[in-house]
C-alpha cells in the first residue's frame, strides 16, 4: 500500500513538471478518487475477510453439529433395532409364559378332576359303610378325615379285656365291613389298633405294642376269612401313643382302646390315575 502511494506521488511530481496546472489538477482529482476507491475496497476486503472467518467458524460448528446429529441418529437407529428385538423376544416370552400358565391351569384342572373322582368314591364308601355297618351302633363310628374313610370300632365290641381274640359279635360287624372293602378292589384297608396307657404284660405278649399289633393282625385274619384280598390289607399297632383323650379316667381309657379300619385308595393307584390324566393332557 505504501509503495503504491509513493508511486502516485512520484507520478504527480513528474506530471507536474510535464503537464499544465489544469491537467495536474485533473490528475490530482483522479488520484484522490482512486485513493478513495482503494480505501473503500480495502475496508470491504477487510469486512469480507472478517465475514469469511466468521462463516468458516460457523461452518466448522455446523460440521461438528452434523457429526453429532449423525452419531445421535445412528444411536437412535441401533436403540430402535435393539428395542424391536427386545420387544419381539418379550412378546415371544410372554406368549410362552401364557401357554405355560394355560397348560398349568389345565393340569391343575385335571388333578382337581382326579381328586374329585376320588372324593366321589370316598363319599360312596362312607354311604355304603353307614348303610351296611349301621350308624346307630354307639360302638361303631364311620367318618371321613382329610379325604380318608375310617371305621372306628370300640375295644369292648371287638375283644374281651386283655385279649386279642375277636368276639363273635365283632365278626358280624367285620363281615359287613368286608362286603364294602370287597366292592372296592382298588382300595386298601389298614387295620390300626390302639390301647390305653395301662401297662400290659401277658406272655407271650410283652407290652401294649405287642397287644395292639396282635389285635390288628387278628382283625386282618378275620377279614381274610371273609374273602377280603390279603393284598388290600395292612395291620398296624399304635400302642397307647395316639390317644383320643387323656387316660385319666376309666371312661377315657375305654375311649382310647379302639381299632380303626382305614379305607383309602392305593397310593400307586391314585398316582396312576393322575399320570393317566397327565398323559391325556399331553396327547390332547
Amino acid at each position: 500500500m505504501k509503495k503504491l502511494m509513493l508511486l502516485s506521488v512520484c507520478a504527480m511530481v513528474l506530471l507536474a513538471s510535464c503537464v499544465s496546472k489544469k491537467e495536474y489538477a485533473a490528475l490530482e482529482a483522479k488520484q484522490k478518487e482512486t485513493q478513495d476507491l482503494l480505501n473503500t475496497a480495502t475496508v470491504k476486503l477487510n469486512v469480507c475477510l472478517s465475514e469469511k472467518a466468521a462463516a468458516s467458524a460457523r461452518l466448522e460448528g455446523l460440521k461438528e453439529q452434523l457429526a453429532d446429529l449423525r452419531k445421535s441418529n445412528n444411536a437412535l437407529i441401533k436403540s430402535s433395532q435393539d428395542l424391536t428385538e427386545l420387544t419381539t423376544k418379550g412378546a415371544t416370552n410372554l406368549e410362552k409364559s401364557l401357554e405355560s400358565l394355560q397348560e398349568r391351569d389345565l393340569k391343575i384342572s385335571r388333578l382337581q378332576d382326579a381328586i374329585s373322582r376320588k372324593d366321589s368314591v370316598t363319599l360312596a364308601i362312607v354311604t355304603s359303610l353307614k348303610k351296611e355297618v349301621g350308624i346307630n351302633d354307639p360302638d361303631i363310628e364311620v367318618n371321613v378325615e382329610k379325604g380318608v374313610v375310617f371305621i372306628s370300632i370300640a375295644d369292648k365290641l371287638l375283644f374281651k379285656s386283655g385279649s386279642y381274640n375277636v368276639t363273635s359279635r365283632a365278626k358280624d360287624v367285620l363281615a359287613k365291613v368286608a362286603k364294602v372293602i370287597n366292592s372296592k378292589p382298588n382300595f386298601e384297608a389298614m387295620v390300626e389298633s390302639h390301647t390305653d396307657n395301662v401297662s400290659y404284660s401277658k406272655p407271650p405278649l410283652l407290652d401294649n405294642w405287642d397287644l395292639s399289633v396282635k389285635r390288628a393282625t387278628s382283625v386282618v385274619r378275620v377279614l381274610e376269612s371273609l374273602n377280603v384280598n390279603s393284598q388290600q390289607l395292612i395291620a398296624a399297632g399304635r400302642s397307647s401313643h395316639v390317644p383320643l383323650v387323656d387316660n385319666d379316667t376309666a371312661e377315657n381309657r375305654s375311649k382310647n382302646r379302639r381299632t380303626r379300619i382305614v379305607v383309602l385308595p392305593k397310593i400307586d393307584q391314585f398316582y396312576e390315575m393322575i399320570e393317566t390324566e397327565m398323559k391325556n393332557l399331553s396327547e390332547g
